[in-house]
């Protein structure tokens, strides 16, 4: 499985984290690395990753962050109040051309991921982790 997801990652975003990704539940992605220190340590669930789509992977915030930074494609640059509302769970309007799954980056930080269609980017923020603009 590790293998469909890396895959997946390089033809989405054109970078694939050196992880081992597994596949669980509802197909969403965890990653860890494998830990040699402790052969008793047993990693049992790693970082929820994303998960899979029928049209790809849309990551989680912890995701984007662990591959954006060497991603090559599909990557949106926001601005400051972008990032507001974006965060705030609203979702943006563009004027890229992009379809799919996208990572947003403002300045050295990733946002999370959404789908762009028809000039718009949905958010997928979780509730949970949206910020008051009040």
């Amino acid at each position: 499985m590790s293998k469909k997801v890396k895959e997946m990652l390089v033809e989405q975003y054109g970078y694939a984290p050196d992880l081992i990704f597994e596949i669980r539940r509802s197909k969403r992605i965890y990653a860890y690395k494998p830990c040699e220190f402790n052969p008793k340590t047993h990693t049992d669930r790693g970082v929820y990753f994303g998960k899979i789509e029928s049209d790809g992977i849309r990551l989680t915030i912890e995701g984007s962050f662990l591959v954006g930074p060497k991603a090559t494609k599909n990557v949106v640059e926001v601005g400051e109040e972008e990032a507001k509302l974006w965060l705030s769970g609203k979702d943006l309007k563009t004027s890229t051309e992009m379809r799919g799954w996208v990572i947003l980056k403002w300045g050295l930080y990733y946002l999370g991921c959404g789908k762009a269609k028809d000039g718009m980017i949905k958010n997928y923020v979780p509730k949970e982790r949206r910020i008051n603009l009040k």
